[in-house]
């Protein structure tokens, strides 16, 4: 069975490393380990024994547990960045990481003013890469399984008032450029069904059908929901596939439905920068990210009497909980309106 270059350079360096360790034992000294071939010693460095072992980590997490290239890229950053601090410490091996390090590394993480959330992720990512050496025989015990993950302050979503949302929509709508057909499309689509960012960026021609009134979406953990479009969306859409997108393509041939002016697929920060943009010409202070309009999105049915299970479906939320946040949101707007309307407040 073949396999992709990047998954046969993983499994080659996996095979070095079980080499050296049937030679040598697990690699326990901070020097690293030698192996031989062709009667040459060649001496493996113990951090190339560390970074193997990360390696071997994301790739079971993408070939086995089908994460995202996106998420992948942010474990390599996070165990990346833990190396380095474990180097800083002069740890070289995960078997010299004990409870102490892992305790000291999150107060190492807020003196670099991260977000409780940031630190959280990356602690999250260092304990699940422990349980995969634990697992994979590679450590007895694991250090981090006495260390409690690090708080995390919540805030509430800050969706886009009603009026707010219609003048955002309504700016791409004023022209009808290739990029303003786009645009359009994408803000009316994003609103219409709380689609994630990298939801999409990543949506394929054949995902929307118009005459349905449509969108096959593939979330996280590859689940496919389908979702429906009001009828602007659909207008929207239609103007976009209709008169914007092949001419942004400029004849090239290109699966991807959204696309940027080099008629290549759009990316997460060209998506940024349009709702940017389309945020600033509609003179809305507060700012706004792809992210807003999922947020605006959730509150505003759930304003209007949706039930939570049916939000939760729509998000693509594999836990309630993640859903009920906009509870909390839609009651706190409710109390504003109160608060602003009634005399007696």
């Amino acid at each position: 069975m073949a396999h992709s270059p990047r998954l046969v350079g993983v499994l080659g360096q996996k095979t070095a490393l079980k080499r050296a360790i049937s030679l040598h034992g697990p690699a326990t000294s901070t020097r690293g380990g030698r192996s031989r071939d062709g009667g040459l010693e060649r001496f493996v460095p113990k951090e190339q024994v560390m970074q193997t072992q990360v390696e071997e980590f994301l790739r079971v997490l993408a070939v086995e547990k089908g994460y995202s290239d996106h998420t992948i890229a942010a474990y390599r950053n996070d165990l990346t960045q833990f190396m380095t601090y474990l180097a800083s410490e002069g740890l070289a091996s995960w078997q010299d990481v004990n409870r102490s390090h892992i305790q000291n590394y999150i107060p190492y993480l807020k003196q670099r003013e991260y977000a409780s959330s940031t630190v959280a992720r990356k602690v999250a990512a260092v304990k699940s890469f422990f349980h995969f050496l634990v697992a994979d025989g590679v450590l007895r015990d694991d250090p981090t399984a006495a260390v409690d993950s690090p708080p995390v302050s919540k805030h509430l979503p800050r969706p886009l008032s009603p009026e707010e949302m219609a003048r955002l929509l309504a700016e791409p709508a004023k022209s009808r450029t290739p990029k303003a057909l786009r645009d359009w499309a994408l803000l009316e689509l994003m609103y219409a069904t709380g689609m994630r960012a990298s939801e999409v960026i990543g949506l394929e021609m054949d995902a929307v059908d118009l005459e349905a009134g449509t969108v096959r979406c593939l979330g996280k953990g590859n689940k496919e929901r389908i979702l429906p479009l009001y009828e602007r969306a659909q207008e929207a859409m239609s103007a976009y596939l209709e008169n914007g997108r092949a001419r942004l393509l400029r004849g090239q041939d290109e699966t991807a439905l959204f696309v940027n002016h080099r008629g290549q697929p759009l990316t997460r920060q060209g998506l940024w920068l349009i709702v940017k943009k389309y945020a600033a010409d509609a003179g809305i202070e507060s700012e706004v990210t792809p992210h807003t309009l999922r947020h605006s999105f959730a509150t505003h049915l759930l304003d209007g009497g949706a039930g939570l299970r049916e939000v939760q479906q729509l998000l693509g939320h594999t836990n309630i909980s993640s859903t009920q946040v906009y509870t909390k949101v839609s009651t706190r707007r409710k109390r504003e309106a109160y608060d602003k309307a009634h005399p007696r407040a």
